[in-house]
């Protein structure tokens, strides 16, 4: 940028400056009128001006002050889109921790729900309400149940009504509206919840449909998923056609999983599919993770496919799959199922830090000590070497404490040292630390050092901190 330019732009600049503050100036009252003023005089004629001198011309600006303004101007927006980056990062890692709040009180109450313990139940149903997670229709389908084994029919039909107002477009409405039918034909009749009901006589003949002629049960099975009974009973149906390996059965169970019913059934449905395994289930799987856009259902795919080891299906998706969340979920999920050579191949080919950092988890799972080494030695990204010196440490000492001590040997990076100093602290390695303690001759991190012993109640550490007092 020339300096005629540079000059025109700091102009411009301090001219919009004072444009800004005369906007922000409050509007000046009217003056009083004048009172009339008689003619004045007419003014002699004036004498001719001499000619004006020639004007100097306009100095330069000091020397990169516009550059200096520019840069100050850039500084700040970058200041600006860091922040406004920090903060989306917090606002997204807050969401995800509400979303596993509500996923855990949903599941707690769930499991209260099945050991017929109504109060603590509704209390759970209650919180996943308030957090207003992805779950709070299926708590309120859930927390209306509870009431109505409880005998509080108005409270249930009262919560039943907030989940069609509020969620218009839930896929419990259906069930919903059948427990209301339900509830509404029991008005006047005193419940006792210690008493038997048809859903659990029909719980007690599903139960027995497992031991009996499969073929037999499948048809009554599609009927039961079918029709206006509870999730619950259709749950256990759901656990029951599972282990029937007949077409018919593969089937209905993909049917569910696929969508055809709300979202705890096709959860169930997908968790049978992976438990049982075998290539149609798998397949099945593949199909709705590929047509689903809906995240929960698609993290429950990628566990199904933990469960049944399907480490070629989570490699798929760990290097494919565009959401990062589920990206992440993926590469954890394939360390789990002896996907080592497969994290330490994809990890060439990743560049973005928090996958590297999901993928070095990984390794740490599926226990491969070689390749974190080989990550903690040559990683250029330092916070990237730290987190696989930390994963080292809590490998323990047994596998990688000698190891460890070799590379503080070699390592030249205070801060890495420090990781490595916290990895053999974390695995009590006392031994090493005295070694190393011993030859080191940066006082701060020796320092550190006689911290962390002081920390640790080892023979070891007590006999180095003596020899230190008596030096």
């Amino acid at each position: 940028m020339n300096q005629v330019s540079k000059w025109v732009l700091f102009s411009g600049m301090l001219a919009g400056i004072g444009a800004l503050a005369l906007a922000q100036e409050p509007p000046t009252p009217p003056l009083p009128p004048m009172p009339p003023q008689a003619p004045m005089a007419p003014l002699p004629p004036l004498p001719p001006l001499p000619p004006v001198a020639a004007l100097s011309p306009i100095p330069p600006l000091p020397p990169d002050l516009g550059d200096l303004v520019l840069l100050a101007f850039q500084d700040s927006s970058r200041d600006a889109a860091r922040e406004a980056s920090r903060r989306a990062r917090d606002l997204a890692r807050t969401a995800r921790q509400q979303q596993d709040r509500g996923e855990e009180y949903y599941h707690r109450a769930k499991s209260y729900l099945d050991r017929k313990e109504y109060d603590r139940a509704v209390d759970e149903f209650n919180r996943v309400i308030e957090n207003k997670s992805s779950r709070a229709d299926g708590a309120l389908y859930w927390r209306a149940y509870a009431q109505n084994k409880q005998g509080r029919r108005d409270d249930a039909l009262a919560g039943l009504a907030e989940l069609q107002k509020s969620y218009p477009s839930s896929h419990w409405l259906d069930d919903a509206k059948a427990l209301q039918v339900e509830i509404q034909q029991q008005r006047g009749t005193p419940v006792s919840p210690e008493s038997a009901t048809d859903e659990d006589l029909k719980l007690l003949a599903l139960n027995s449909l497992i031991n009996t002629d499969p073929e037999r049960s499948v048809p009554m099975l599609e009927k039961l998923l079918k029709s206006s009974n509870s999730p619950r009973l259709k749950e256990r149906a759901l656990f029951v056609l599972a282990q029937n390996r007949s077409q018919k059965s593969r089937d209905l169970l993909a049917e569910v999983a696929k969508g055809g019913s709300n979202p705890d059934l096709q959860a169930k449905a997908i968790e049978y599919l992976g438990v049982y395994g075998g290539r149609d289930n798998l397949q099945t799987l593949v199909d709705v993770y590929k047509g689903s856009s809906d995240l929960s259902v698609k993290r429950s795919i990628l566990n199904s496919f933990m469960v049944a080891g399907s480490r070629e299906n989570l490699l798929a998706a760990a290097k494919s799959e565009s959401n990062p969340e589920l990206k992440m979920h993926a590469i954890q999920l394939l360390g789990n199922v002896g996907g080592s050579a497969d994290l330490a191949q994809l990890y060439t080919t990743e560049t973005a830090p928090e996958v590297k950092r999901a993928i070095i988890q990984g390794l740490f799972v599926s226990g491969n000590a070689d390749k974190l080494f080989e990550l903690a030695k040559s990683e250029k990204d330092p916070g990237l070497r730290r987190l696989a010196i930390n994963q080292l440490g809590v490998m323990g000492r047994s596998r990688t404490g000698t190891a460890l001590t070799g590379m503080y040997a070699q390592e030249t990076d205070t801060e890495n040292k420090k990781a490595i100093i916290n990895a053999l602290f974390i695995q009590g390695n006392a031994t090493a630390l005295v070694e190393i303690a011993r030859k080191e001759t940066d006082l701060n991190l020796k320092k550190q050092i006689v911290n962390q012993l002081g920390l640790m109640h080892s023979k070891e550490a007590s006999d180095y901190m003596l020899e230190l007092l008596n030096k």
